[in-house]
């Protein structure tokens, strides 16, 4: 008996390695990576540097007690969001956990009101009442972050179940971590997105630590992709630190189920440079790990090289764009600081819905 405790053991102690040369692997660029235009680099890496400096603000802001609670940054995982927004159309849903500012971002939200929510403002998305983790966008069909791990995957199979209801051709893009993966409830979602032929893509997130643990020691099924295999449901892993392959893939993964044949799952393989949230020292990881990802795989400086080295892009263009982003965000910042907290009636409104006569 003690013998099988030491071997078990010294495999979990083996695991992590196993994972580290595992995410080295996966983000090895492809042979043959799909090749972005020079306009469609310039849209990928405009919109990923507004996510990135955003999320540096959000980080500077909370630091400052500007934002309360908690604060789970996207930085690092920007090509995963905007490669899933290039290959979908006006319409798609969208919904996801609570690391949620690129999303919203990405699906065309105002920074303005992002940032207002983060700060508790009435200007902001939920009018100040929700902070990071509860706004959401009918018009742009974003349909929150939230902050139950895995709840909304289940409310993601909802929208799907809607619009395969309605016949309206629109896709639920219904996105989770690694460790909401292990839920309990995300299988049930499973179960009925393939019963049903639900167009639903389940994009999983992972950014392999969850909130701290790493997914060798956390899944024993680290191919996340295989999760909807007992349901029928096709899978496949992604680099997700590269645009261009996230792009191809939802393409691929999108017209599956906009074209009646059920879910779809996508592992997007990526990684997160800052803890779990602002309150995380992250020890569980080496500060080498995380530079190498940063210096060899970062997404932004992938597409920057490319717009320089491949599309003849002037460095002076690429520093105005930043400088353009930048100016947005700081905007955001001054803004969210400055507009009111919501007045103390708010606290009656959103809770109840009249009924018509």
């Amino acid at each position: 008996m003690d013998a099988g405790k030491d071997a078990a053991k010294d495999a979990a102690q083996a695991k992590p390695e196993a994972t580290k040369d595992g995410a080295e692997a996966a983000h090895r660029p492809a042979p043959n990576a799909p090749q972005f235009t020079r306009d469609e680099d310039l849209h990928a890496y405009r919109e990923m540097l507004l996510i990135r400096r955003f999320e540096e603000k959000a980080g500077q802001l909370y630091g400052m007690g500007l934002i309360g609670g908690f604060c789970h940054l996207y930085i690092g995982q920007e090509a995963v969001v905007i490669g899933m927004q290039m290959a979908s159309v006006e319409g798609d849903q969208v919904i996801t956990g609570y690391r949620d500012h690129g999303h919203m971002l990405a699906t065309g939200m105002e920074s303005r009101g992002v940032m207002a929510e983060l700060t508790g403002r009435r200007g902001g998305y939920s009018r100040g009442k929700g902070g990071s983790m509860h706004m959401f966008s009918r018009e742009k069909q974003f349909f929150g972050g939230h902050g139950i791990v895995g709840a909304q995957v289940a409310l993601g199979t909802g929208l799907a179940f809607a619009d395969a209801y309605r016949e309206n051709g629109k896709v639920s893009l219904t996105y989770m971590g690694d460790g909401a993966a292990n839920q309990g409830q995300v299988y049930e979602s499973f179960n009925m997105a393939a019963l049903w032929k639900l167009p639903v893509v389940y994009v999983i997130e992972n950014n392999r630590y969850a909130m701290g643990t790493s997914v060798a020691r956390a899944s024993a099924q680290t191919d996340f992709s295989k999760r909807g295999l007992s349901f029928g449901i096709p899978g496949e892993q992604v680099d997700g630190m590269d645009v261009r392959t996230v792009r191809e893939a939802a393409t691929r993964a999108i017209e599956h189920a906009r074209s009646g044949q059920g879910p779809y799952i996508l592992e997007m393989q990526t990684y997160r440079y800052r803890g779990h949230s602002m309150s995380d020292p992250a020890k569980y990881r080496s500060k080498d790990e995380v530079s190498k990802m940063r210096d060899e795989h970062d997404p932004i400086e992938m597409v920057r090289k490319r717009l320089i080295e491949l599309h003849g892009v002037d460095e002076s263009e690429l520093k105005a764009t930043d400088a353009k982003v930048r100016e947005i965000v700081n905007d955001a910042a001054e803004f969210a600081t400055n507009d009111p907290e919501p007045d103390p009636s708010e606290l009656w409104t959103d809770i109840l819905l009249e009924a018509s006569a």
